[in-house]
């Protein structure tokens, strides 16, 4: 499912950092950077179809990197 932000992402929270990230190995392999955290956050969302909701994402960021692999977790409201 694609899908673009529109606005901010709030209520930021970290997740995990560094050995507690499943898929570490994979992220330095593919992205490098030596820092990684796993991030949750609210944002309102537009889908493909249109639909503008507010989500839950979670997604990667490294120093250096920035943010990537976005994923919904949880459709909170259509708005």
């Amino acid at each position: 499912m694609f899908f673009k932000i529109v606005g901010e992402v709030s209520q930021l929270e970290i997740v995990a950092t560094g050995r507690a990230i499943r898929e570490l190995r994979r992220l330095r392999k593919c992205y490098c950077g030596r820092r990684w955290r796993k991030l949750k956050g609210v944002a309102k969302i537009k889908l493909t179809d249109g639909t503008i909701c507010l989500a839950e994402l979670h997604w990667y960021e490294a120093h250096g990197v920035g943010p990537k692999e976005f994923k919904i977790k949880k459709i909170l409201e259509e708005l």
